[in-house]
């Protein structure tokens, strides 16, 4: 229904707010950010996207959980859980290059879905949301070194 898409922006605009990177940004521009961008309901068990396509776009989850998976040797290995008001997808975009994970839905999940061209617009208009997603990428690998050394190799 028509008067259900102000509420449904607002609802978008409030969830972007709550994001870390875009905390401080003027919610006229996230308004703006919602608008562009498009929402995706995905059911448990529904492929956010696949390791190995092309990048192009971000993910802010507005709702729910996504595991994400990466190829191993022995099939797919769960690496991370995302919830509620975190980004995915950014690393690709940053990289130009291919996906490097799965993402799956852990339960019902609301993404919004932030084109490539509007994220990099975003990036050169706030360039303390570039500082954020550095921060997080940081964060990320550092979590990632404190796994990896609880592996023992035989």
């Amino acid at each position: 229904m028509p008067g259900d898409t102000p509420k449904t922006l607002e609802d978008e605009v409030l969830a972007l707010q709550r994001v870390p990177m875009w905390q401080g940004i003027d919610p006229r521009r996230l308004k703006l950010l919602a608008f562009t961008s498009e929402r995706l309901d995905f059911d448990e068990g529904q492929v956010l996207f696949t390791q190995g396509d092309p990048s192009d776009a971000a993910y802010v989850l507005l709702e729910g959980v996504a595991d994400v998976m990466v190829s191993g040797v022995d099939g797919p290995v769960k690496v991370a859980q995302i919830g509620r008001y975190q980004m995915i997808g950014e690393m690709g975009l940053l990289t130009n290059g291919s996906r490097s994970a799965t993402v799956v839905a852990a339960a019902p999940t609301a993404v919004l879905r932030i084109d490539k061209d509007v994220f990099f617009e975003l990036m050169r208009q706030f360039p303390q949301m570039s500082l954020a997603v550095m921060v997080e990428l940081a964060r990320r690998l550092e979590q990632s070194n404190a796994r990896l050394s609880l592996i023992r190799s035989d």
